[in-house]
């Protein structure tokens, strides 16, 4: 499912990315607390996406402020539990937590790859809000990826700590931000934080290549966020077993000191893999 915000900034296309370690400013939004926003503005259901795979919603998202001031207002994509397709592999109703997890997870690595999402009541019940993408026209993610852009390896590395089984081309939403005016954002996490090995993704490229010093670090930190705040905050959303998976996962990522290979027997690409 590819969403997009009119909000997210825009970057300079077709520049040369940095390396992997090139430090990188956040994206920007159209309000100063998107996250506030979200948890507190009123949800109106605008539309909805019929190509995603459950129920989802485009919302206007609405925060009334005193006149003169002008309302502030955000397009978002909302989730409702109610809407979610039972699957056989993975927990009944858990899909909307698994993609709050995947943000706070992603906040912790300093990455910023999965845009604002939150947990709340809405139209439809309780479901996962998140701010919706416009990603830039101008930049094929396949471009992207054929490069070798560095925006890319960090979501390979994210979906790898996380245990990511539908990394599809799709949902990669690149915008501006980054090294080389690029910041790819990464959405649609619904089906991450399994206890068993599930890694599903196109983003194969840096497959037995070495970590960088700064993503070691990154990996740590992810590791020590989640034996303190960070495990207490998932231990709403996921289970104990899935939450020692994930720092079992991460241990033995540091441990290996390089991205992972497919595993043998297990499909390494999602279908449709776009």
């Amino acid at each position: 499912m590819d969403h997009r915000n009119p909000g997210a900034s825009s970057g300079v296309p077709g520049a040369s990315p940095g390396p992997p370690d090139t430090p990188f400013p956040p994206p920007t939004f159209s309000v100063p607390d998107p996250l506030g926003l979200l948890r507190d503005g009123e949800v109106e259901i605008v539309g909805r996406l019929v190509e995603a795979s459950n129920a989802t919603f485009v919302c206007r998202v609405t925060e009334r402020c005193p006149d003169p001031e002008p309302d502030l207002e955000v397009t978002a994509v909302y989730k409702p539990i109610r809407g979610e397709r039972p699957l056989d592999d993975f927990p009944t109703g858990t899909l909307a937590n698994r993609e709050v997890a995947a943000f706070l997870a992603s906040e912790a690595t300093g990455w910023r790859i999965v845009p604002p999402t939150v947990m709340r009541d809405g139209p439809l019940g309780q479901g996962a809000l998140q701010l919706w993408i416009e990603a830039m026209e101008t930049i094929d993610p396949l471009t992207l990826l054929r490069a070798g852009d560095p925006a890319l390896r960090r979501m390979a590395l994210f979906d790898a700590a996380v245990n990511n089984a539908d990394r599809k081309v799709g949902h990669l939403l690149p915008v501006g931000g980054g090294p080389g005016g690029v910041h790819v954002f990464g959405v649609d996490h619904g089906i991450c934080f399994a206890v068993e090995p599930k890694l599903r993704t196109v983003l194969w490229a840096w497959r037995g290549e070495p970590f960088t010093r700064d993503e070691t670090g990154v990996l740590e930190r992810l590791g020590g966020a989640l034996a303190d705040g960070l495990g207490a905050q998932l231990g709403d959303l996921l289970s104990d077993r899935e939450i020692a998976a994930t720092r079992r996962r991460i241990e033995d990522l540091v441990a290996a000191g390089r991205f992972p290979h497919p595993l043998p027997g297990r499909p390494a690409i999602p279908w449709p893999p776009y």
